[in-house]
């Protein structure tokens, strides 16, 4: 039988391995964009496509066939606590100590507590936990909880004179979910869970074949704004020290934060404690540059704090791993 060292420099090897899909399409979609091959409008368009038909498809999949009755347990209990003080924090840096306004606060907030679950959460806990189950669950957790607040602070935040008006706010504000792919998307798939539902395979299959585009796309999307440069204008110092600021919230305070409440506080056992920091270990999720995009917000944030804080999990994530490994 491996000692703990074979298999903590497995787990290492395969965490590293989960990270080169990320890399290879991001650099697709920079080579893309340099030479010029899908035009100028082309991560306007790719990105488009993400949020309104290919995301949606995937969270309507994955809410649809899951149940949402996991939130209690105290793993998640820790995890979400993690997500509230690192995307809590996330937001008052970006709003406060920099000065933006509430919608790019809410893309701080994301890109500080919003993590790669899907893409990266799944292979690494399959790896390092034996299962995803809890993945699965923090997957959830992001798509019903987290996403709809991101979502409200950034309707609410980019209204125009209509949302100003009388009543205007409260309009929008109840109309969201059925102007909203993703929230839509959503909240058709808890409906469809818990009714019981068993949808006809015409109906799932398109949806987990487009589902399937969503991670790629965004990567490819990605990579072109790398070549582009966030908002077509350099960074200046101020923005690489809020991206620094927002990166190590995201690295380094929310796995700290969640092995706070998951020790001391809760007293998880050992291979739930392991979860529970793993996951808030990880990166920040795409989807935070993908919101920006689409809410005509600066991307410059989101895209930097995505590669920055990617490229620090990756030692972040070792680290856990040869802590609390067993």
């Amino acid at each position: 039988m491996p000692d703990r060292r074979t298999r903590i420099m497995a787990a290492v090897h395969a965490l590293f391995s989960a990270f080169a899909p990320i890399w290879v399409l991001t650099g697709i979609g920079y080579a893309v964009g340099r030479g010029g091959l899908l035009g100028e409008q082309a991560e306007a368009v790719l990105g488009r496509f993400v949020f309104h038909v290919a995301m949606p498809a995937a969270l309507f999949t994955m809410v649809s066939g899951a149940s949402p009755d996991v939130f209690g347990h105290p793993s998640m209990v820790a995890f979400a606590a993690s997500t509230a003080v690192a995307a809590g924090s996330g937001f008052v840096l970006v709003r406060r100590v920099f000065g933006r306004g509430r919608a790019d606060a809410a893309i701080g907030a994301m890109s500080s507590g919003h993590v790669n679950s899907a893409n990266l959460g799944i292979p690494v806990a399959v790896q390092v936990l034996g299962d995803a189950s809890f993945v699965a669950q923090v997957i959830l957790f992001q798509v019903l909880v987290l996403s709809p607040v991101i979502l409200t602070l950034l309707d609410s935040g980019t209204r125009g004179e209509d949302g100003r008006r009388a009543g205007g706010g409260l309009r929008r504000m109840l109309t969201m979910p059925v102007r909203n792919p993703i929230i839509l998307a959503s909240l058709l798939g808890v409906v469809v869970s818990a009714t019981g539902l068993r949808l006809p395979a015409a109906v799932t299959h398109p949806c987990d074949v487009l589902g399937a585009a969503a991670v790629p796309t965004a990567l490819i999307t990605l990579g072109l704004s790398l070549h582009r440069g966030p908002d077509g204008e350099g960074r200046t110092r101020r923005d690489r020290a809020e991206t620094a600021a927002v990166v190590a919230v995201k690295t380094l305070a929310q796995p700290l934060a969640a092995l706070l409440v998951a020790g001391p506080l809760l007293h998880l056992p050992d291979h739930q404690l392991l979860a529970v920091v793993l996951c808030a270990a990880l990166p920040t999720a795409q989807n935070s540059f993908i919101y920006a995009r689409e809410y005509g917000l600066g991307t410059g944030l989101a895209r930097d704090a995505i590669v920055a804080s990617t490229l620090v999990s990756m030692v972040t994530l070792s680290v856990a791993t040869w802590a609390l490994g067993p």
